[in-house]
């Protein structure tokens, strides 16, 4: 198949549909490369298309799409993110050599804003702190484990896109007011996705809980501070299903030990999975998983054959609808052109 269009991607898992998808577009092959073993570069360096994880603690730093990379891999036309996320990406550096990067923004939308109301069931209705009581012997009374309800709370949003809105429908569901901060947006478009638009610190003051739906980047990265902790109301709740970084483990941490926070529900960490030894888990009021919000059949299904679609319409030309660098569009066509011969 020396013709083909190759596309390359790690031993990591993969929901089937996406090797299906591509099996069924003819003219193009497939490389299932393995991480441990033999060195990859040789095949890698073959591909037209890296299917690249999404997850920096998931790949070595060796495998993520950089400067370096790229000058390995000079027939690499696209990088293709198995997520919303492109923390394993070197945007500028695919930008500047005319390499297309799309992500699958969307794609599992549903299932992260479901997991981001749990983890605020999970903190109101004290479901794990009940459960590991509940097994260890030691409940005294129902009123030990007082919860709260949602109904009546001011939910506070730091950015509503695929994700966010549908965190502010189901919120809106359970009877709780909805605010959002996105400096991407104009503010009769937050208030089109279902939230009241303000600025982070008002934000910060008024939510009984805060949750991240921001993407980890220069402008977010420590974002939620010791500072920004200290604004946020005393007892209310802090949730992220966004990226690690984005908040201040230490401070987070401080605020909750302090008694300033009632608690913390978090899907993402500076480093992946925490150690067993965090200071976080030990904490009562801290409900914990690490990035699974999004790992379900459905989302693991829909991101699998969002991929293989993207990946498919850039090596026939056609543009996919979620490039993270449409900008490089120009210079990745004429690339296409010179490297498939069409």
């Amino acid at each position: 198949m020396g013709s083909s269009k190759i596309v390359a991607r790690f031993d990591l898992w993969y929901h089937p549909a996406m090797a299906e998808r591509f099996a069924a577009e003819p003219g193009l092959e497939l490389l299932t490369l393995p991480l441990a073993g033999e060195d990859p570069l040789a095949q890698l360096s073959r591909a037209h298309a890296y299917q690249i994880s999404s997850a920096k603690d998931e790949l070595p730093r060796r495998w993520f799409a950089d400067a370096a990379l790229l000058r390995d891999c000079p027939r690499l036309l696209c990088v293709s993110t198995n997520g919303a996320g492109y923390d394993t990406v070197d945007v500028p550096a695919c930008t500047g050599a005319g390499v297309l990067v799309v992500n699958q923004a969307g794609a599992n939308a549903q299932a992260v804003a479901e997991h981001t109301l749990g983890l605020m069931l999970g903190l109101t209705k004290r479901i794990v702190e009940t459960d590991r009581l509940l097994r260890s012997g030691r409940v005294a009374s129902r009123e030990d484990l007082m919860g709260q309800e949602l109904a009546g709370r001011v939910l506070g949003l730091v950015g509503i896109g695929h994700i966010g809105r549908r965190v502010a429908g189901i919120a809106a569901a359970f009877g709780m007011t909805v605010l959002a901060t996105d400096p991407n947006l104009p503010p009769g478009e937050i208030r089109r996705r279902g939230a009241e638009p303000v600025a982070f610190d008002a934000l910060l003051a008024r939510a009984d809980v805060v949750s991240l739906h921001c993407p980890r980047g220069p402008s977010t990265l420590g974002l939620m501070d010791g500072a920004a902790f200290a604004r946020m109301r005393p007892g209310a709740l802090f949730v992220s299903t966004a990226r690690g970084g984005i908040h201040d483990e230490a401070a987070l941490e401080s605020a909750l030990r302090s008694g300033h926070l009632g608690g913390a529900g978090l899907d993402v960490w500076e480093v992946e999975p925490p150690p067993a030894d965090h200071p976080l888990l030990g904490l009562r009021n801290v409900v914990a998983t690490f990035h699974t919000a999004g790992v379900t059949g459905e989302a693991r299904r829909n991101m699998a054959l969002s991929a293989a679609g993207q990946v498919i319409a850039a090596l026939r030309g056609d543009r996919p609808p979620h490039m993270v660098n449409p900008e490089a569009w120009p210079a990745f066509l004429e690339r296409r052109a010179r490297i498939l011969g069409a």
